[in-house]
């Protein structure tokens, strides 16, 4: 198993949605001695936003990019690489103003690439990152998976819909709700988001166990 871990919240060791996604993803790990992780932070390490220079430059041919150009298109084809290269891919992000974090958008626009992970055809566009697993850990601080505040959640609609796009339909979400709610509630939902980490990683290790 290759896992890919990119995490994005700007509350350092604070951040409940690095925290049970790391913990995850180190878990996961443990369950499969031949498991490899790769660990993308998007803020120690934050991809430059898209501009003029990548706009043009991933339309330009390799020996013809300035040196401007070269440098912001491969970081891309970096990030794209670390994508395509794993089966099983965990997104943290704490839930900003509705929607996911801007680290986190700037990772989407640099591995959502024409011809690359996905492309146009006579039918539509058809995604080319597939055969993936993905989980999306979310943390917000009211609830939105239900109730009246759900209309106001773009931020899983928003990855679902992007990640599709490019081939990745294989989704699971685990939120850490209410976070600004009250230490009970806190402690609830790292202990549901706990809880269901916990069972895709006993159903991983009773997986290697089989084929071993």
């Amino acid at each position: 198993m290759s896992i890919l871990l990119v995490t994005s919240s700007p509350r350092g060791s604070a951040s409940h949605s690095t925290r049970i996604a790391t913990e995850f993803a180190d878990k996961l790990v443990a369950a499969d001695p031949s498991a490899t992780l790769v660990v993308r932070d998007l803020v120690a390490n934050p991809l430059p936003h898209i501009d003029p220079d990548y706009s043009t430059g991933i339309y330009t041919p390799v020996e013809s990019r300035t040196p401007r150009q070269a440098e912001v298109v491969g970081v891309s084809d970096a990030v794209l690489e670390e994508l395509l290269a794993a089966d099983t891919i965990i997104l943290a992000t704490g839930f900003i103003n509705f929607n996911i974090s801007s680290t986190l958008k700037s990772w989407v626009d640099h591995v959502t690439r024409s011809g690359k992970s996905f492309v146009y055809g006579e039918n539509g566009p058809k995604g080319l990152v597939t055969g993936k697993k993905v989980y999306i850990v979310l943390a917000s601080g009211g609830i939105y998976s239900e109730g009246a505040a759900v209309q106001m959640d773009h931020a899983i609609p928003y990855l679902r819909s992007v990640l599709g796009f490019i081939g990745m339909t294989d989704i699971d979400v685990i939120r850490i709700e209410g976070v600004a709610m009250g230490p009970d509630t806190v402690e609830a939902a790292l202990a549901k988001a706990t809880a269901k980490v916990d069972a895709v990683v006993t159903a991983t290790s009773e997986r290697v166990a089989t084929a071993a």
